[in-house]
C-alpha cells in the first residue's frame, strides 16, 4: 500500500510467455498489493507461467481484443477492491519499476491518472522505437492537443495508471475492444476533466516485445484522428457521441 491506498497491477497478455517473467520480476512487490494477469485466449504458455508466479490469473475463452481484455482487468481490480490500478503490459516495453512513482503521483492527490510517457527525454528512438511509429506518435500527438485542447507528450503510451474513482466514473464499456480503446479511454478522462499527469519512462523495442504492424497502425491512427474530432464536435455542441454521455449505467461500478 501507499498512504493506505491498495495499489493493483494489472496485466493484459497476449502470447506474453517469454517476457512475463521478467516483468514480474521488476514489479515493486513492496508497494503492490495485487498483480492480476488477464489472457486474452493467447496460444503459447502464458497461463503456465502466470501459475508458476502465483499470479491471479482470469483466461478468456475466446480473444475479446485489447481493450476487451482491459476491460476486464479494470472491473476485476476494482471487484478486489483496488484505489489504484497501474495498468502494465506483460511484454517488458516498459519499466515496471515505475509503478511506485506513478501510483505515487495519484496518492499525492495532484492527478486522478498518470501516464508512462516514451517521448519525453529520449527514451523512444532510443529504445528503439521504429522511426515511422516514432513519427506518427509525434504527429497524432500534435493533432490531438490542438483538438483536445491539451499539452500531453504521448497519448499512445500503453503503460497507464487510474484512480478507483476515474475507473468507476467513465462509461467504459462503450469504448472499443480493440487498440483504439486507450485513446477512447483516455479521451473520456479529459471529457470529465480529470487530472491527467505524465511520467518520462523508457522503453525496450525487441523480438519478443509485442507490437502491432504496419497495417493496423494505420487503423489505429485513422480511429484516434476519429475519437479526437469526435471530442471537439462534442464539446462544441455540434454533434452528440454517446462516448461522451457521462457516467450511464454501463460504467464499470455497475457490473458485477
Amino acid at each position: 500500500m501507499l498512504h493506505g491506498k491498495k495499489i493493483a497491477v494489472v496485466l493484459p497478455a497476449y502470447n506474453a510467455a517469454a517476457t512475463l517473467r521478467r516483468t514480474y520480476a521488476e514489479i515493486p512487490l513492496d508497494v503492490v498489493d495485487d498483480v492480476i494477469l488477464v489472457d486474452d485466449a493467447s496460444r503459447d504458455e502464458t497461463v503456465a507461467v502466470a501459475a508458476e508466479l502465483g499470479l491471479t490469473t482470469i483466461r478468456h475463452a475466446r480473444n475479446c481484443g485489447y481493450g476487451g481484455n482491459q476491460k476486464t482487468c479494470y472491473r476485476t481490480a476494482l471487484a478486489r477492491g483496488a484505489d489504484i490500478v497501474v495498468m502494465l503490459h506483460p511484454d517488458y516495453q516498459y519499466a515496471p519499476r515505475l509503478v511506485t512513482a506513478m501510483a505515487s503521483m495519484i496518492v499525492s492527490g495532484e492527478y486522478d491518472a498518470v501516464l508512462a510517457s516514451r517521448i519525453l527525454g529520449k527514451g523512444a528512438l532510443v529504445g528503439g522505437m521504429p522511426l515511422y511509429k516514432y513519427v506518427a506518435n509525434r504527429g497524432l500527438t500534435l493533432v490531438q492537443n490542438l483538438l483536445m485542447g491539451q499539452k500531453l507528450s504521448e497519448y499512445h503510451s500503453g503503460y497507464r495508471a487510474w484512480s478507483r474513482t476515474v475507473l468507476e466514473g467513465l462509461p467504459l464499456d462503450r469504448c472499443a475492444d480493440d487498440f483504439v480503446f486507450d485513446n477512447q479511454m483516455l479521451a473520456q478522462a479529459i471529457d470529465a476533466d480529470f487530472r491527467i499527469g505524465e511520467i518520462s519512462c523508457p522503453t525496450r523495442y525487441f523480438p519478443e516485445a509485442s507490437s502491432i504492424n504496419f497495417r493496423r497502425s494505420v487503423v489505429y491512427g485513422l480511429g484516434v484522428l476519429k475519437t479526437s474530432l469526435a471530442y471537439r464536435l462534442h464539446r462544441w455542441g455540434l454533434r452528440a457521441d454517446p462516448l461522451f454521455r457521462g457516467p450511464a449505467p454501463d460504467t464499470l461500478r455497475a457490473r458485477p
